[in-house]
């Protein structure tokens, strides 16, 4: 059959075979790089970059950031780093280094805006009570919470703030799922652990933190339930002379103030806690607010090296220039001698286990110095980065509880 074709539909067919022909005869393969047999040999590129073909001629290592940011690392002064010998030296670099932090992380309101509570909902359980409410914690930004309450203990009760980390927000501690259904499964991979707090006697009061769940902007909740607002809010926080981890601090301070208002909440026994994201603002919150009696961080303690400069990481975990001062480590020295326990994965793959357990073991040496060891431990779990609890839970309540 004959087809009759134009002249300008034969050049453009021409052209497309040119193409194809020299796309193929033009693959490149870079020496010692894997080669493919067979038809689609020639669909295979193995170009890197620009600087293919001249690796002998330059140092490759001068192109690489993420060694030289960790080199520039090992610059870092850390000037504030803990060397003390004794408390007293102890307490002094504590008041040194927490002015610094506070800071560093943006500062806190001169003046505390009135909390004006308000009660959304009660639920009531077979075992406990939860609430919904709302609180004012700066001007124009509130706060969403859930008091949950054990119904077989007395009050007033122990209180640990909950904080979740990243993922759909604070629904992910009480029993919530992504429909909004009461649910009897605990999801991974934080297993809501408010919960687990309450089937042990303590007051759980879960928060969501500022860029999960409810607080985010409408076009982040059209896009679905775990599409946070960090990097928005993070990066205005940077450009505000501020922090993001500065701005959930200080929701924690404003919970405590809130929780001095309740009776049937002990004020004196305050326990703060939270996983990944949340285990940063436990870290940084229990050093900066001192009515936390008790922390507990799941799946963050480790070193600023091998964690935050060695891998990307949320816009939400960045204080700029901390490393001038201290480490990650010498944040939590700052709970010191208050109760800390730590767990941490062996297969967490963004809080590597080796720094995590170097970082706990310099936190340590702060206890020790104050005479406090006994107040801290730390739990290495066969797992990636999820809520363990496992011995945290009990060391918890065992110290919040004590009288």
């Amino acid at each position: 059959m004959k087809t009759n074709l134009s002249r300008r539909q034969l050049a453009a067919a021409s052209l497309g075979l040119a193409a194809a022909q020299r796309a193929t005869s033009q693959v490149v393969v870079r020496p010692g790089a894997a080669q493919v047999a067979g038809p689609q040999a020639a669909m295979v590129s193995t170009y890197v970059s620009a600087l293919d073909g001249f690796e002998s001629r330059v140092n490759m290592g001068s192109f690489d950031p993420v060694a030289w940011t960790k080199e520039r690392y090992r610059q870092m002064p850390m000037r504030l780093g803990f060397k003390a010998k004794t408390k007293a030296q102890a307490l002094a670099w504590q008041k040194q280094l927490r002015t610094k932090l506070t800071e560093l992380v943006g500062g806190f309101p001169a003046t505390r805006v009135p909390l004006e509570p308000q009660t959304l909902e009660v639920r009531d359980f077979p075992t406990y009570r939860r609430e919904k409410f709302v609180i004012n914690t700066q001007e124009g930004m509130g706060l969403l919470g859930y008091l949950v309450t054990p119904k077989d203990k007395p009050g007033p009760l122990p209180a640990m703030i909950c904080v979740p980390g990243h993922g759909r927000g604070v629904d992910d501690l009480v029993g919530i799922d992504d429909k909004g259904r009461d649910r009897t499964l605990r999801a991974h991979y934080q297993y809501d652990f408010a919960l687990q707090c309450v089937e042990l006697g303590l007051a759980a009061v879960a928060i969501e933190p500022i860029a999960f769940g409810c607080r985010r902007d409408s076009r982040a909740q059209a896009r679905g339930l775990t599409n946070s607002v960090c990097q928005p809010t993070a990066g205005a926080a940077l450009l505000f002379g501020q922090t993001m981890i500065g701005w959930r601090v200080y929701d924690v301070m404003r919970v405590c103030d809130w929780i001095e208002t309740r009776s049937e909440l002990n004020a004196k026994r305050i326990g703060l806690m939270g996983i990944s994201g949340g285990g940063t603002v436990t870290t940084f919150g229990a050093a900066l607010e001192p009515r936390i009696h008790t922390a507990f961080i799941s799946c963050y303690l480790n070193t600023f090296l091998a964690s935050i400069v060695s891998m990307s990481h949320c816009i939400d975990n960045y204080v700029p220039g901390i490393l001038n001062w201290c480490e990650m480590y010498d944040v939590a020295g700052l709970i010191a001698p208050r109760p800390l326990f730590v767990e941490s994965g062996e297969k967490d793959n963004i809080f590597p286990i080796e720094a995590s357990i170097d970082s706990f073991n310099r936190v340590q040496k702060v206890y020790e110095v104050f005479g406090a060891a006994g107040n801290t431990s730390q739990e290495v779990f066969a797992g990636e980065h999820q809520f363990h609890g496992k011995q945290g839970l009990p060391f918890c309540v065992r110290h919040l509880s004590a009288i």
